[in-house]
């Protein structure tokens, strides 16, 4: 009896061995595949980053080859299709540039410059096209630019035989996070990222006259005005914002540091328990937006009212001067965009939407971003052609239904001055925009009119 239990009690033990044996060599066998998934993964990210840093190179050795064949050019024919492929290839190397795992104050400069090189190329390519030569001062800036790629293709080529020679990789960069990028390379190689700072440090752009000059490009707040404040301080602002009297409650969300516009942000409850979230910018304690949340009845307003309520709303938050352009109608709410007005010309860029419910005619909501991003007040003395001259641009076949001037931004961050002609060609609305300083079309735009709203495309 006893040496059966006995037995027994082996073959348990042996079979709680082999169960042991059993789970680690799963475990083993699960370790080892994830050890080989990551190092799969972390190959394969390696190839991916020596892909983009191998385009780059590339891309920067046409750029420094166009640039200096746009030195030379002596036909607008000629220089419009060099400076065209130019900026073709600083837009390639930005691109390839951006998905480099690198955070750095070089970084910056450096997509700063190609930035430079892709506006400004494509700014004398306009020229050309326009069969207008190119002054001493543009090719001034072309040498300064060249002399920056010719130093930024060294500094590439040398970093291109340090990743063939192992010296680095990129795997360790990106372990490191984002401390400073001259930190994180100090023990690799003196003469390769270093040099970035090096050859970019005293880099600030070129300051010309031109449709994409630096205080356009540098992507500077305008309208964001005054100090920094502190979340009671935005806290305060948002309540002045609501009305203290219509809060129940006002609960602090956080702070977004990273947004386009850091803020404050602030979720209130007001006194009918509507939620209203809020956001205050850090610098200067301006409103970015502001939405309310509540059901929408039926309409009972039109849309003439619900603009004149919403420009009374704008003039009493301290936004005066704003004309009303484009409007879309969504589930019983309005969003008008406003431009603002300085002496009758229309600065688009200077934009602030507001949505106002058509049950009531509440203001339930508004978004500040362009505004804030742009306005300021601009010279609009630079007419040099008249009305008349511009219209006689226009196609024969517009028939002009009104006319005035606006500035209009452009998807290289720049403004423009223009004559605005609103006009009809069978049936169809059209924006023909026409440079006010040189007689160029800038710009056309459809006008759609739906039961919903005025849009434009």
């Amino acid at each position: 009896m006893n040496k059966l239990i006995d037995w027994k009690n082996r073959l348990k033990k042996g079979h709680m061995l082999s169960v042991i044996c059993v789970l680690l060599i799963i475990v083993a066998a699960l370790g080892f595949m994830l050890y080989q998934k990551q190092r799969e993964y972390r190959q394969a990210s390696e190839n991916s980053y020596n892909r983009s840093f191998y385009e780059l190179v590339d891309y920067i050795e046409d750029v420094e080859t166009y640039l200096a064949k746009a030195m030379i050019s002596s036909t607008p024919e000629h220089g419009a299709e060099t400076l065209t492929h130019l900026w073709r290839e600083a837009n390639l190397a930005q691109s390839y540039l951006s998905m480099l795992p690198i955070e750095s104050q070089e970084l910056e400069n450096t997509e700063k410059f190609l930035n430079q090189v892709s506006d400004y190329s494509y700014s004398l390519s306009r020229k050309n096209i326009y069969n207008e030569e190119l002054t001493e001062e543009d090719f001034k800036n072309l040498k300064e630019l060249h002399t920056y790629s010719v130093e930024l293709e060294n500094t590439l080529n040398q970093l291109s035989e340090d990743l063939n020679s192992g010296r680095f990789e990129w795997g360790e960069l990106t372990k490191k996070g984002t401390i400073a990028f001259a930190q994180q390379v100090d023990n690799i190689s003196k003469e390769s990222f270093s040099n970035l700072e090096e050859n970019f440090h005293e880099y600030s752009g070129l300051i010309y006259d031109g449709a994409f000059s630096e205080h356009l490009t540098g992507q500077e707040k305008k309208g964001l005005t005054g100090e920094d404040i502190d979340e009671n301080q935005a806290r305060q602002k948002a309540e002045e914002f609501v009305g203290r009297d219509n809060i129940k409650e006002t609960s602090n969300l956080g702070f977004s540091e990273n947004a386009t516009i850091p803020v404050y942000d602030f979720s209130i409850t007001n006194k009918n328990d509507e939620t209203i979230n809020i956001s205050i910018s850090k610098k200067g304690g301006h409103i970015v937006s502001m939405n309310t949340n509540r059901e929408v009845g039926a309409e009972t307003i039109s849309q003439e009212e619900a603009d004149k309520k919403a420009k009374e709303f704008l003039e009493s938050k301290g936004f005066p001067s704003m004309k009303e352009t484009y409007y879309l109608k969504q589930e019983g709410v309005v969003t008008i965009n406003y431009a603002y007005s300085q002496n009758d010309v229309v600065m688009y860029p200077d934009l602030i939407k507001v949505k106002v419910a058509l049950d009531n005619g509440e203001v339930l909501g508004m978004e500040t971003t362009g505004y804030l991003n742009n306005h300021t007040q601009r010279d609009t003395n630079k007419v040099k052609i008249s009305a008349e001259k511009a219209k006689s641009t226009l196609n024969k076949n517009l028939e002009i239904m009104s006319e005035g001037l606006a500035v209009i931004p452009t998807e290289w961050k720049s403004e423009i001055l223009c004559y605005e002609f609103k006009g009809k060609v069978d049936d169809r609305e059209f924006l023909v925009y026409i440079n006010a300083e040189n007689g160029r079309e800038e710009d056309i735009l459809i006008i759609t009119n739906t039961p919903n709203g005025t849009l434009t495309m």
